[in-house]
Order: structure tokens, then sequence, then C-alpha cells
């Protein structure tokens, strides 16, 4: 099953290579579109740490069936 970092993988190349060809058979030199094409794959990157970030499940200790807790003691 493919997920949202799978599609960023597959995409941080295809944002490289895609958008230097397009913009270099469009016309725009080379020295100009590879930097271009290199912010698009940043702006992937930083969407997929920043934004959707990869986020750590944290599981709660279970307390034993039937114990009780004690309060916590703020002092």
């Amino acid at each position: 099953m493919t997920g949202y970092y799978d599609y960023v993988l597959g995409l941080i190349p295809a944002a490289m290579l895609g958008i230097t060809a397009v913009l270099t058979l469009a016309g725009i030199s080379l020295s100009l579109a590879v930097p271009v094409g290199a912010s698009a794959s940043a702006l992937v990157i930083g969407h997929a740490l920043f934004v959707n970030g990869p986020v750590s499940a944290v599981e709660e200790p279970a307390a034993p069936s039937g114990a009780q807790q004690a309060p916590v003691n703020a002092d």
C-alpha cells in the first residue's frame, strides 16, 4: 500500500527532472532551469518535513487492571 511518503519520494526526482526538462524545452537556459527544478524539489521535501511531518506514536503505559494509580504530587 502506497502512502504519502512513497509519493513524496517519487515526486522529488520527478519534479527536479520534469520541471528542468520542460523549462529547457521551452527555451529557458539550463543554468536557470536546474535551480528552478531544484527549488520545486526542495518545496516538496519541505512540505513532507514541516507541513505534514512524520510523527511517532507514543503509547501510554497501561495500568494493570484493577489497580489504582496514586495521585500526582505536584509539590
